[in-house]
């Protein structure tokens, strides 16, 4: 009876230590939340970005073994910093609308791309015929603008990550760095 009474209470001590646990209490009653702050100012982040610029007469030049037509733009705070790591992205703006550089498209019967070469503090805008038949016009008729992008912004936060700005309009990145079109 002893040895009953004994396994009796090794079982009871057992089963009542198996069936409790940290959650059967109650939990105490959640603080109050806090007052949100203030908003953040809108801004462009270290985004730097030009006014319309009307470029300089274009001259004939050959780069690459290519003859066309090119100009060139001041970017004073094009750094060879932004070279290296960052983004340059180029729109031309005429009478149909704004595009990114490269454009392509058929002017004076032909085919043909105009593209930008930046180097420190200066862009260069370059348009070529694809048949490298002669050239076509680079007319100071066109605006130019520029945004910068140092290196380290686009992966600053999650909303910039994975952005390709080269395949975005010209009005969702302005729209994206809150500039002003």
């Amino acid at each position: 009876m002893k040895l009953s009474k004994t396994i009796f209470t090794i079982l009871l001590v057992a089963i009542s230590t198996i069936s409790c646990s940290s959650d059967d209490g109650t939990d105490g009653a959640n603080g109050v939340d806090g007052q949100a702050g203030p908003a953040g100012a809108t801004g462009t982040a270290n985004v730097i970005y030009s006014a319309w610029i009307t470029a300089p007469t274009a001259v004939a030049e050959t780069i690459d073994g290519t003859s066309g037509m090119s100009t060139t733009i001041n970017a004073p705070q094009l750094s060879e910093d932004i070279l290296a790591k960052g983004t340059i992205l180029v729109y031309v703006s005429f009478g149909t609308g704004t595009y990114t550089l490269p454009y392509t498209s058929t002017a004076g019967g032909f085919a043909n791309t105009i593209t930008a070469i930046s180097t420190a503090k200066k862009i260069k805008l370059f348009r070529f015929r694809h048949d490298a038949g002669g050239t076509v016009g680079l007319p100071t008729s066109l605006n130019w603008r520029y945004i910068l992008i140092p290196g380290g912004v686009a992966a600053a936060t999650a909303k910039n990550a994975k952005l390709d700005y080269a395949k975005m309009s010209y009005e969702e990145v302005c729209v994206h760095f809150n500039i002003q079109l």
